[in-house]
C-alpha cells in the first residue's frame, strides 16, 4: 500500500489460490479487511478497480490465481459537505424545495475530485436552517443531477416528505424534463425517438456506451428538430428539444452521438463520421467557432414536476444562456425545408 496522498491510496493485491474462480468483490473484500464488500462494490462501479491493467467494471467478475488487483482508494471527504457561500441563481423556492438555473462548470455533488465549489455546499450555505434534514442530516436532497458542464434547471428537496415525493415522481418518469440541444449535422428524420439501454463503457468508466448486457439500464429520448443550420452546400448543424423519458446519466449525449449526431462541443463523445464535410459546409470560420465551444452545448430548459405539499403542477423555463446565445448566433442562417435536403 502507498501512503496516504491528496490522491488517496493504490492497494495492490496478488490473489492467491484461496481466491481462484470467486467474485472479485467478495475476493477483495477477504483480501482488505476493514473494507466492506459494498464498499468494494461501490469502488468498482466507480472505475477505481483494474485487474491487469484493465479497469473491472463487473462486481461479478471471476478472479484467477496470481491476478494482480489494484485498488484505487480516493481520499476520504468530510462526513458532511460544509456550506460555501456561492451565488446562485433561484428560480423558486419555499419551504420544501429550491429550483435553480445551474450554470455551465458548476458539479452537482461533491466527490473525489471535487470536494468543494459544488452545487450542494452552495446550496447548505444558502438554505441555512430551512433544510430541515434529510435522513436526519441539514442537507439539500439530491434527486437528480445535471453535467458538470450542461447549463440549466435542477430542483432540489428540502424536506424529507419532498426528498421522497420527488425521487417516486422521478423514479415514475413523472418529472417533465426538456433540453436544448446543437448537435452536428441534421437528423433525418426531424424528430423520433432513440430508446436504447445504456451502461458504464467497460473500457473507459468515465463513458456511457448503449448497451445489452444484464447491467444496461432502459433509456428513452425524444428529440424533435427546431432550426436547422447550412449554406448553400448543405446542412452543417441543428438546434433540437429532447424530452427524457428516463433519466441516465449523459443519456441525452451518448444517443444523439449513436444516430451520427453528436452534441457540439462534447469532447467524450466526439465528432461525426462525416466531420470533414460537414465543416465544409459550415465553412472556415464557422468550423472554427463550432471546433472551439468549450462544452457540450446542451441546456435544462424544462423542468415541470407536482408539488410535493400542495400537489400542484408546476413548470419552470430557462432561457438559453450567453454562451449558446452566441453560439447559436454564430452557426448563421437557418435552412428552409427544401435546402435540408441537399
Amino acid at each position: 500500500m502507498v501512503p496516504k496522498s491528496e490522491q488517496g491510496e493504490e492497494v495492490r493485491i496478488t490473489a492467491d489460490d484461496a481466491a481462484a474462480g470467486g467474485r472479485i468483490d467478495a475476493v477483495l473484500a477477504r483480501l482488505m479487511p476493514g473494507t466492506s464488500r459494498a464498499r468494494i462494490q461501490q469502488l468498482i462501479a466507480q472505475g477505481m478497480v483494474s485487474s491487469g491493467g484493465r479497469t473491472i467494471g463487473d462486481a461479478s467478475h471471476r478472479v484467477k490465481t496470481g491476478d494482480a488487483l489494484v485498488v484505487r482508494l480516493p481520499p476520504p471527504l468530510p462526513a458532511e459537505p460544509e456550506g460555501e457561500d456561492i451565488p446562485l441563481v433561484v428560480v423558486f423556492e419555499d419551504a420544501h424545495l429550491i429550483v435553480i438555473d445551474k450554470k455551465a462548470g458548476m458539479v452537482v455533488h461533491p466527490a473525489a475530485g471535487n470536494p468543494r465549489g459544488t452545487l450542494v455546499n452552495a446550496l447548505i450555505a444558502h438554505c441555512g436552517k430551512s433544510l430541515s434534514g434529510i435522513g436526519g442530516v441539514e442537507r439539500p436532497g439530491i434527486v437528480h443531477r445535471i453535467d458538470k458542464d450542461t447549463s440549466g434547471l435542477l430542483v432540489a428537496a428540502k424536506t424529507e416528505r419532498a426528498h421522497r415525493s420527488l425521487g417516486k415522481q422521478f423514479a415514475a418518469h413523472a418529472i417533465a424534463r426538456e433540453y436544448v440541444a446543437f448537435v452536428w449535422g441534421a437528423p433525418e428524420p426531424d424528430s423520433g425517438t432513440i430508446d436504447a439501454a445504456l451502461a458504464r463503457d467497460p473500457h473507459d468508466r468515465k463513458r456511457i456506451a448503449i448497451s445489452k448486457g444484464d447491467h444496461a439500464r432502459h433509456a428513452r429520448t425524444h428529440y424533435e428538430t427546431q432550426k436547422v443550420f447550412g449554406s448553400e452546400k448543405g446542412p452543417f448543424a441543428a438546434r433540437l428539444t429532447c424530452r427524457l423519458e428516463t433519466g441516465r446519466t449523459h443519456q441525452i449525449r451518448v444517443h444523439m452521438a449513436s444516430i451520427g449526431h453528436p452534441l457540439i462541443g462534447d469532447a467524450t463523445y466526439g465528432k461525426p463520421r462525416n466531420a470533414a464535410s460537414l465543416r465544409t459546409r459550415a465553412g472556415e470560420e464557422r468550423a472554427a467557432i463550432i471546433d472551439s465551444f468549450p462544452r457540450q452545448a446542451l441546456h435544462a430548459a424544462v423542468l415541470g414536476f407536482q408539488h410535493p405539499a400542495t400537489h400542484k403542477t408546476m413548470r419552470f423555463e430557462s432561457k438559453l444562456p450567453a454562451d449558446l446565445k452566441a453560439l447559436e448566433k454564430s452557426l448563421g442562417n437557418r435552412l428552409s425545408t427544401r435546402e435540408r435536403g441537399k
